[in-house]
C-alpha cells in the first residue's frame, strides 16, 4: 500500500516535499495533485517506474508522454524552441497546456515518440508541484492520472487510494483538482496546432 500525504496546496510543507523526492528519486511512481487533473509521475531516468506507469495506464508505445518542468529556462534544455515558439510558451506559461515540441538529445529515447522526435512539456501552476520540481532538479516524467476504461481523469485523493493504492509508492493529497485534463497543443515545424482541448484555453492558438 502506498504512502499518503496530506500537502497544502498553497504553503507546502517542506519536510513532506523533500520525502516525496525521495520516494521519487528511489524509483517510486507517484500520484500528485496539478493544476488540471491529477498525475502520475516519477524519476526522469527510471526505466522500471516508467514501465510502471505503462501498465497502470494501459498505455502502448506510440503515447507521448509528458515532462513537467518547473520553467522556461529547465524546458529549453529538453525542447528545440526558437524565438517564436518561446514567446508563445512565456505567454501561456505556468498553465494547463502540454506542448508537443521536438526533443533534444537530453531526453531519453524511450520516451520519445516512437517515429518522431517528440515530447510533451508543460509548466503547470501549482505550488505542490512547482516545489517538487524545485527539490527534485529535474523534470518529472508525467502522464494524467485517467485509468483504462475511465472517461475522465481522477481528482480525489481517498478514490485513488481505494483504486489503485497498491500499485503506487505515494499518493500526494493536495485536495481535489479540476475533472479536465490539459490541452495539448503541438508545435512542430513552424505549425502551431490544439490537438486536444482541455482546461487550458485553445483560443490563442487557433483552436
Amino acid at each position: 500500500m502506498s504512502q499518503f500525504f496530506q500537502i497544502h496546496p498553497d504553503n507546502p510543507q517542506p519536510r513532506l516535499i523533500r520525502q516525496a523526492v525521495d520516494i521519487i528519486r528511489q524509483g517510486g511512481v507517484v500520484a500528485y495533485p496539478t493544476d488540471s487533473a491529477y498525475a502520475l509521475g516519477c524519476h526522469l531516468g527510471d526505466k522500471n517506474a516508467l514501465e510502471r506507469i505503462r501498465r497502470l495506464r494501459e498505455l502502448d508505445k506510440n503515447h507521448n508522454f509528458t515532462l513537467v518542468c518547473r520553467d522556461l529556462s529547465e524546458l529549453g534544455v529538453y525542447a528545440k524552441v526558437d524565438n517564436t515558439t518561446f514567446r508563445l510558451l512565456k505567454a501561456h506559461t505556468p498553465g494547463p497546456y502540454t506542448f508537443i515540441l521536438n526533443a533534444t538529445s537530453e531526453v531519453p529515447r524511450r520516451l520519445l515518440h516512437p517515429k518522431r522526435r517528440t515530447i510533451g512539456l508543460r509548466i503547470p501552476d501549482h505550488q505542490i508541484t512547482l516545489d517538487l520540481l524545485a527539490a527534485l532538479g529535474e523534470p518529472l516524467m508525467s502522464v494524467t492520472l485517467m485509468l483504462p476504461g475511465d472517461n475522465l481523469p481522477l481528482t480525489d485523493p481517498e478514490m485513488i487510494r481505494d483504486r489503485i493504492g497498491k500499485q503506487l509508492d505515494l499518493i500526494i493529497d493536495g485536495g481535489a483538482c479540476e475533472v479536465e485534463p490539459t490541452t495539448v497543443v503541438s508545435m512542430l515545424d513552424d505549425v502551431v496546432e490544439v490537438t486536444r482541448v482541455g482546461l487550458g484555453d485553445p483560443t490563442p492558438f487557433g483552436g
